[in-house]
């Protein structure tokens, strides 16, 4: 789709435009201490949760958020 991200959690941090929690919408990046999900919509997102439950759903307040990215 012509976009490429970084490896590292820590480096998402600062792609993309910042957008505000109230402003979030499904494709945005939600960055935490050590982690990021894709933001799904009505107050989820997707996430690699541990090796015991793979790729599955969170509520995007589980821990706290540090920013929230834009690509598009």
């Amino acid at each position: 789709f012509g976009y490429s991200l970084p490896r590292t959690s820590y480096s998402m941090r600062f792609i993309g435009t910042p957008v505000s929690y109230s402003e979030m919408m499904p494709g945005d990046i939600v960055c935490y201490s050590g982690h990021v999900g894709i933001y799904a919509g009505n107050g989820q997102i997707v996430n690699a949760i541990d090796s015991a439950h793979g790729i599955g759903m969170s509520r995007v307040n589980y821990a706290p958020i540090i920013t929230i990215r834009r690509m598009f």
